[in-house]
């Protein structure tokens, strides 16, 4: 849903090319295997979180402690850090791929974070993956 109101506002937030990439359910909107999020997510470094700060409020994720940034009412996080898994964020951001101008983490990373968040969102993105993907 390269349309989609969400898209449009991230396009316009002025991150930093090359140091930030679009996570979570993102890549699967903007390739239109999903209609709807509830948000978008995020993860960026360095400049990309400078401007973040910028533009957004600064808040904790608890339990884990994760610092992020929400832009438009929490439209969109932004994170230097993500609460499943151990991928580092410069391996998310540097294997990126562009969709429609857009940096979007590889899809294995993104399944294998779905995988471990196993939330029921997250197994209806996974069946979603499964029956686009040969």
């Amino acid at each position: 849903m390269r349309d989609h109101p969400f898209i449009a506002r991230l396009r316009g937030l002025g991150l930093p090319d090359g140091d930030w990439a679009l996570f979570g359910s993102g890549p699967l909107l903007l390739r239109g295997w999903i209609e709807e999020v509830g948000d978008l997510d995020v993860v960026c470094r360095g400049p990309a979180w400078d401007r973040a700060v910028e533009i957004g409020e600064t808040a904790m994720l608890e339990p884990d402690g994760v610092e992020i940034v929400r832009v438009d009412d929490g439209d969109i996080t932004i994170g230097r850090s993500w609460r499943y898994g151990r991928t580092p964020v410069d391996t998310y951001i540097d294997t990126a791929e562009d969709l429609d101008g857009i940096p979007c983490v590889r899809l294995e990373h993104i399944v294998a974070y779905k995988r471990l968040a196993d939330r029921p969102r997250d197994r209806e993105h996974l069946a979603a993956i499964a029956s686009h993907r040969p």
